[in-house]
């Protein structure tokens, strides 16, 4: 069995998994979704231009990060 924390995941039977669950990456503002030519897409932490202790590409899912800033939901939230 393979296993690659940036590079996707491969089951025990050597089949790719649909995806990966991204924890709390998928709702943070940090975040930027980054996809290659080969259709492969990957979550940046833009935290990681300006901080070392944070991985360009973290290994998937991220359960626990002292970073992480929650999306504004839309334009229109109030305090805007």
């Amino acid at each position: 069995m393979r296993l690659s924390g940036e590079c996707g995941r491969i089951t025990g039977d050597n089949r790719p998994m649909a995806s990966v669950p991204e924890g709390l990456c998928a709702s943070c503002a940090h975040r930027r979704v980054v996809r290659n030519t080969r259709g492969s897409s990957f979550s940046l932490c833009e935290l990681s231009k300006t901080d070392a202790r944070y991985r360009k590409y973290p290994p998937l899912p991220v359960l626990r990060c002292a970073g992480w800033k929650p999306v504004r939901e839309s334009r229109g939230d109030a305090g805007s």
